[in-house]
């Protein structure tokens, strides 16, 4: 419990902190949520520039590519209507949304990488020397 409230106070890279929800909450409300749990909010009146600001509140690590197309469009006004209530429809031959996953273990490495522990040197790999 006590941990939990500390990591809310202190780390912004998991999750909002505290100070970040009670302001968000605060002058915005909230428009929806997606599969993977992020919150997206919309402040109700515009701001100096003429727009609504608009925020996610991502559900653990806080990874931009983790938020879906549709809701990225929203955010950056691309799309006026929310996908909440404005289903994006994807096409046949579009995937479904994956986060990027570089710098994780499930991320992908090539035949021969380096990066994969299990591999070793081609059997016909000779290293360079500066003396040949």
């Amino acid at each position: 419990m006590v941990n939990s409230v500390l990591k809310k106070i202190f780390t912004w890279w998991n999750g909002a902190t505290l100070g970040a929800l009670f302001d968000v909450n605060r002058r915005a409300k909230q428009i929806g949520e997606d599969d993977i749990g992020n919150r997206y909010f919309e402040e109700p009146h515009p701001s100096i520039e003429g727009r609504k600001r608009r925020y996610v509140l991502y559900n653990g690590y806080a990874e931009p590519s983790r938020i879906p197309a549709d809701w990225h469009g929203w955010l950056h006004h691309t799309f006026d209507e929310p996908p909440s209530i404005a289903p994006f429809l994807l096409k046949s031959w579009e995937k479904p949304h994956r986060p990027n996953l570089t710098g994780t273990v499930f991320a992908w490495r090539p035949k021969n990488s380096i990066a994969n522990s299990k591999t070793l040197a081609p059997k016909n790999y000779v290293s360079w020397s500066p003396n040949d």
